[in-house]
């Protein structure tokens, strides 16, 4: 009789899911089979190192194979796992929202000082308004970040306000975050004041979503990602009226893209003041910070 073949070890199985993965031509493809089979096993991606001899039973393995026949076909790692760091916050996450990218923790970084910036009007507290909220990371992450801060989070789509408040809930700042459903401003009240907006609105052109990864395109809700030919349909509604909802000294903060220069230009003339634009730590031109424009 022949002998029978040994199990294979973790390391194995880990070796041959990023040459899979890779073959189907998935770039970060030995990140995604540690973050996969790290999910499976419960353990860190450190801890699959330590235990690099381990062999795998066999439902650990048909759990480890139907992971990455979801990865093979570019599904986001985010979505697979159901949840993605931001802020260093763990946020839940699915098709329902667009995944928290890490440049957008630039936007979180400006509002921050803006709110430092600032003295509560009344004395009951800074109030922030998150215009497009998603999965509600940049609310979330204002929240835990300042606590004298209370936040109103705004989305179009029921879909994002079942994900977001559940962040709220996971990371205790959900009694100084309201979620409204409505497009840009239609969930606010006549006369409401903030001291600062926020916003990651949609704002790739139409034509650039041909050009972007499987994971992006084929996964994520366009609705979040694409603004019209220019991309530039939402940050023009939002332009026009937040003055109607920012206090005359506070700040707007908008997330851009390739439209930066665009977008920068709406502001001017519109007598926005103090404008700046911020770069990421890529260097990419990424957040509008400016003041309201003077009565």
């Amino acid at each position: 009789m022949s002998k029978a073949a040994p199990p294979r070890l973790l390391l194995d199985y880990l070796t041959l899911a990023a040459e899979h993965l890779g073959g189907k031509g998935v770039d970060s493809a030995r990140l995604d089979a540690e973050l996969l089979l790290a999910s499976v096993l419960g353990m860190s991606r450190v801890q699959l190192y330590t235990n690099y001899d381990r062999p795998l039973a066999k439902e650990e393995v048909d759990r480890f194979r139907d992971l990455l026949r979801r990865r093979a076909m570019r599904e986001p790692v985010a979505y697979i796992l159901g949840r993605r760091e931001f802020w260093s916050l763990e946020l839940e996450v699915d098709r329902r929202v667009l995944i928290p990218r890490p440049e957008t923790e630039t936007l979180v970084e400006a509002a921050l000082k803006a709110l430092g910036a600032l003295r509560p009007v009344d004395g009951s507290g800074l109030r922030v308004l998150d215009v497009g909220t998603g999965s509600g990371a940049i609310a979330v992450a204002l929240a835990v970040e300042f606590p004298q801060t209370r936040v109103v989070a705004t989305d179009l789509t029921a879909a994002a306000l079942e994900v977001a408040p559940r962040n709220a809930v996971r990371h205790g700042v959900a009694d100084r975050i309201e979620f409204r459903q409505g497009d840009l401003f239609d969930a606010l009240v006549p006369g409401e004041v903030f001291d600062v907006m926020v916003s990651n609105p949609p704002y790739c052109r139409a034509s650039e979503l041909r050009e972007m990864d499987p994971e992006v395109r084929e996964w994520e809700p366009v609705g979040a990602l694409v603004s019209g030919p220019d991309g530039m349909d939402v940050t023009e509604r939002l332009v026009a009226r937040a003055p109607e909802f920012l206090r005359e000294d506070g700040f707007l903060l908008i997330e851009v893209g390739t439209q930066a220069a665009a977008a920068r230009d709406l502001l001017a003339r519109n007598d926005w003041q103090e404008i700046r634009l911020l770069a990421d730590l890529a260097g990419r031109s990424r957040v509008l910070v400016a003041r309201p424009p003077a009565d």
